[in-house]
């Protein structure tokens, strides 16, 4: 039985398909912070089968909700303080993404203006889609 010790203040991030840790990992830029992070990857869920579970010791006021749920608005967002849990966040599907991934088409003005945000717009939510806000190209990208 693997045992990972509780954390004073910060967040569990559970219910992550199996695999993704490490993407939500870097697209949150935890190896960025100061913090102390356990991945737990492929553990066993009566729910999904396998999945993969972060615990981050850190200030609770650093999660970027929306980046999450772009990655997975099916995560679990279990929020920690003096060792207990004091909340959980419902992720929803945000209407608008900047700067978490890139347009792919040569065309954009975001290839030719370096300097412009890469912003995506919530097209379609029922299918999850989201358009470039400057030119409609489809995200091809999958977090």
């Amino acid at each position: 039985m693997l045992n990972v010790g509780k954390i004073e203040e910060g967040f569990v991030l559970d219910h992550i398909k199996a695999g993704k840790s490490l993407s939500v990992y870097h697209h949150l830029q935890l190896d960025k912070q100061d913090c102390t992070v356990a991945i737990i990857k492929n553990a066993k869920s009566n729910k999904m089968g396998k999945k993969d579970i972060l615990k981050v010791e850190c200030d609770i006021n650093m999660l970027d909700l929306d980046v999450l749920a772009f990655i997975d608005h099916n995560i679990t967002v279990n929020v920690i303080k003096d060792g207990e849990i004091v909340s959980k966040k419902d992720l929803v599907l945000p209407k608008e993404i900047k700067n978490i991934i890139k347009c792919k088409n040569p065309r954009c003005i975001t290839s030719i203006e370096q300097e412009l945000p890469h912003i995506f717009v919530l097209a379609d939510e029922e299918k999850e889609i989201y358009r470039c806000k400057y030119c409609e190209e489809k995200c091809q990208e999958n977090l």
